[in-house]
């Protein structure tokens, strides 16, 4: 799966125990209603995000995962995880001029039927 947008936030590596890493990007989608949406990269990915800014359009390949807790009152929770793998930056297009309403309406009046 994909994300893409805008980075909002790129958060710093952090370290549990020994040998585990993680660190967080939060990327705003660019639909209707934009979402945020928070990705973590664990272990060694955490240094895919080194070349990255806020501000950044980027693709981010993700993996979504879940899991299941029982609570010790044995209720079951459960959680998602998305994890991000690989990222991209998104080259935005340039804002090209458009045509006067005024004029598309000529051409249109112009067609034969």
């Amino acid at each position: 799966m994909e994300v893409t947008g805008v980075i909002k936030l790129k958060g710093d590596v952090q370290t549990f125990g020994a040998d585990f890493t993680k660190r967080q990007l939060v990327v705003t989608t660019d639909e209707q209603y934009p979402q945020l949406i928070a990705i973590d990269f664990v272990k060694d990915k955490c240094s895919l995000l080194d070349s990255y800014n806020v501000g950044d359009n980027v693709k981010v390949s993700i993996n979504l995962g879940g899991r299941e807790w029982v609570n010790p009152q044995g209720e079951a929770k459960y959680f998602n995880s998305v994890t991000g793998w690989r990222v991209e930056k998104v080259e935005t297009a340039p804002n090209t001029p458009q045509a006067p309403v005024q004029q598309l309406e000529q051409v249109q009046d112009d067609l034969p039927f």
